[in-house]
């Protein structure tokens, strides 16, 4: 089983510019789009052989996170169940026979860390969420979480120490993921790659210079372990500021 994540910073924009050429040549069987920036009724394109479930932001033109699936799920749900955290369309939950698949699109903590207070409040429901979904089976998050980890996941870790997306309080509430009983796919199999980021900034040709930040993933829960087959970040995918990353798992 395939599943791919992207954030594609505009879903008609990025239809421009080869997301339709992607999606069709890596034939996933799940693919979770985040920060759509669109409402389902804007859509003018149809996604074959798919069940499409849109989670949209009330702000037009604002966050909003997409599941295709090829197979129906057993059951859908949309946000975090809590209205004041249900707005920004950044969460939809699928659930499948063996296990929940939580699309995610975390919200920025913002220049000057302006957001920061909400962010932590905010990951601090996720995690609760989280939980209660693994009372009941195996969950696999993922998406945009808006952070890089370690310093190996950037490439200025001291000159960013402070900066939205690698503040010490973003980087431990990703670490208290992990303390969840998630595993970062991507570093269970490569742990000290250096030089492989999801995002660049549009700003002095950071992606040809290869500037960047890992901060879209792949989370799996401990016992999908023996599960996982292999994680890719497919840097080389344009039509947006953040590129595909995926997932291939053995079906139990």
């Amino acid at each position: 089983m395939r599943l791919i994540s992207w954030n594609v910073n505009g879903l008609r924009a990025c239809m421009q510019k080869g997301f339709m050429s992607f999606f069709q040549e890596s034939q996933a069987d799940i693919f979770c789009v985040q920060e759509t920036k669109m409402q389902p009724d804007q859509a003018d394109f149809v996604f074959e052989n798919y069940h499409a479930f849109w989670n949209s932001a009330q702000k037009k033109g604002y966050s909003g996170v997409l599941t295709l699936s090829k197979s129906a799920p057993l059951s859908v749900r949309y946000g975090l169940g809590l209205e004041e955290h249900d707005t920004e369309g950044r969460v939809i939950t699928c659930e499948y026979e063996s296990f929940y698949l939580v699309n995610v699109y975390t919200p920025n903590s913002q220049r000057g860390l302006l957001r920061l207070p909400y962010r932590l409040q905010w990951e601090s429901v996720f995690r609760e969420f989280l939980q209660n979904l693994m009372l009941h089976k195996e969950v696999l998050v993922c998406g945009d979480l808006n952070v890089a980890h370690t310093e190996i996941d950037l490439t200025n870790p001291q000159s960013n120490h402070y900066n939205a997306g690698f503040s010490d309080p973003e980087r431990n509430a990703f670490s208290q993921l992990l303390q969840l009983g998630f595993i970062d796919t991507y570093r269970h199999f490569y742990p000290n790659q250096t030089e492989v980021y999801t995002w660049w900034s549009y700003m002095n040709q950071s992606r040809a210079r290869n500037i960047g930040w890992r901060i879209d993933y792949f989370l799996a829960s401990q016992a999908l372990k023996i599960q996982l087959k292999n994680a890719h970040v497919h840097a080389h995918i344009l039509g947006s500021d953040h590129c595909p990353v995926s997932l291939d798992i053995r079906e139990s």
